[in-house]
């Protein structure tokens, strides 16, 4: 059974944020006791992809080292509307392939994408990492299920800071976007914190 996963940007034949996807599944292998790791840059350049254009590269692997992997064209998408959803036990601390939980929460949600409330926090949605803009400035929740490779870059650019953001605070913010390895820091996609159709005072936000 394939119990992990990697999504990595690959666009025009470049392979990005290596390093830190590479750092992701080091650290898998270790916090489950097991020596050695699988080479992503060798699994990209043995797949021989020669098409221009934005794809995913997904990688499934065990702690087996086997591996199975699948190059999949990808668009940015646009999403209509979010709900915050809360639930305070579902832990995502790895890439697990395994997302029964949070399709669950989705099908659960009348909106398009949800984001989830973890004991009052804002994390993630159900595939990326967030970021709330106050000012000029851009903020990530220091609540994250997934410590996400385009979240820790952008940290290490300086280009976003890290903060708390609750159920309570987060009417403060005027804008939010959503950030993976395949979404980038995108003035293009930003949404009006109002696109949350349940924020607190408007009407209760659904619970798991």
């Amino acid at each position: 059974m394939f119990q992990f996963i990697e999504s990595i940007k690959v666009e025009d034949q470049e392979i990005f944020l290596l390093d830190l996807h590479q750092k992701r599944v080091n650290e898998t292998f270790a916090h489950f006791g097991k020596e050695g790791s699988i080479d992503l840059s060798k699994l990209f350049k043995n797949l021989d992809h020669d098409e221009d254009g934005l794809f995913k590269l997904r990688i499934a692997y065990d702690l087996d080292k086997k591996v199975r992997t699948k190059m999949i064209p990808y668009a940015i998408p646009e999403i209509q509307d979010f709900q915050l959803v809360e639930n305070n036990t579902f832990d995502y601390s790895f890439k697990f392939e395994d997302r029964k939980e949070l399709d669950k929460m989705k099908m659960k949600s009348k909106a398009e994408e949800i984001i989830i409330v973890k004991n009052n926090h804002i994390t993630d949605t159900s595939f990326s990492n967030l970021l709330f803009m106050k000012g000029k400035e851009w903020y990530t929740p220091t609540t994250y299920l997934l410590n996400g490779v385009q979240r820790q870059n952008l940290l290490k650019k300086k280009k976003i800071k890290e903060m708390e953001i609750t159920l309570q605070n987060i009417k403060q913010f005027s804008h939010f976007q959503l950030i993976n390895a395949l979404n980038d820091f995108d003035d293009m996609f930003i949404y009006p914190i109002d696109r949350i159709n349940n924020l607190p005072g408007n009407e209760e936000y659904l619970e798991i």
